[in-house]
């Protein structure tokens, strides 16, 4: 029961992503729309719930499925990116430093506060 609650409300957050990206006409996906704002509404509560946490478990452990559709609509559209393809790869490739960039800024920082709150104990 308690996965059937987070999974709801994941599935209300997408149903929130898919009603604004209809009202406003974005060209982004409903479900990022959803989990940009189930990501702001948790930076404001600044926990999780163990429902949430569970169903969110679960999905991960099946996170490649989520993915392989966009990776095989974009080999059904190759053929429109013809001539784009050094635009593609600069994107992929920034795309991907700046994650790992990020994600190194972000790792410093939880170890250094980490470090500091037991150091305190």
């Amino acid at each position: 029961m308690v996965v059937l609650r987070g999974f709801l409300v994941l599935v209300v957050f997408f149903l929130l992503g898919e009603a604004v990206r209809v009202l406003v006409g974005l060209p982004i996906s409903g479900g990022v729309l959803g989990m940009v704002m189930a990501t702001f509404t948790l930076m404001l509560r600044g926990r999780v719930t163990d429902e949430l946490a569970a169903a969110s478990q679960g999905l991960i452990s099946v996170l490649v499925l989520l993915i392989t559709p966009g990776v095989v609509g974009v080999f059904f559209i190759a053929d429109q990116f013809a001539g784009h393809w050094t635009a593609v790869v600069v994107a992929l490739v920034l795309g991907t430093l700046l994650s790992v960039f990020t994600t190194l800024l972000l790792m410093k920082k939880l170890t250094t506060e980490q470090a500091r709150g037991d150091q305190h104990d």
